[in-house]
């Protein structure tokens, strides 16, 4: 059973970081495209950063662009998502994504995407 792990969430104030983890098991992950995305009270699954498989080539969100950074561990099987200089509308759930078709591509539309973690909380607040 392909399994996602997400961590790293927590209370930070505006303007601190967290970094958050997205640990795979069952398959490796460098071989597939992983996304990063988040929800809010209310509001829908936006695709937040993505890292595709073939060339690591990174993509953002235009709301997270110069703030946030979406990295790989091959070794650790372990994709991470620097959040910096982070913004109460930050605030969300944040769940890590991987489907085995996708190939190199990285869609910012949560339905392309078959295998989902559980989530972890981030708050943004003084």
């Amino acid at each position: 059973q392909v399994q996602l792990v997400e961590s790293g969430g927590g209370l930070v104030q505006p303007g601190g970081s967290l970094r958050l983890s997205c640990a795979a098991s069952r398959f490796t992950l460098d071989y597939y495209t992983i996304g990063w995305f988040r929800q809010a009270p209310g509001k829908e699954r936006e695709g937040v950063s993505c890292i595709s498989s073939s060339d690591g080539s990174t993509y953002y969100a235009d709301s997270v662009k110069g703030r946030f950074t979406i990295s790989r561990d091959n070794a650790k099987n372990t994709v991470y998502l620097q959040m910096n200089s982070l913004k109460p509308e930050d605030t969300a759930v944040y769940y890590c994504a991987t489907d085995f078709s996708l190939g190199s591509s990285c869609p910012a539309r949560s339905y392309e995407y078959d295998y989902w973690g559980q989530g972890t909380q981030v708050t943004v607040s003084s």
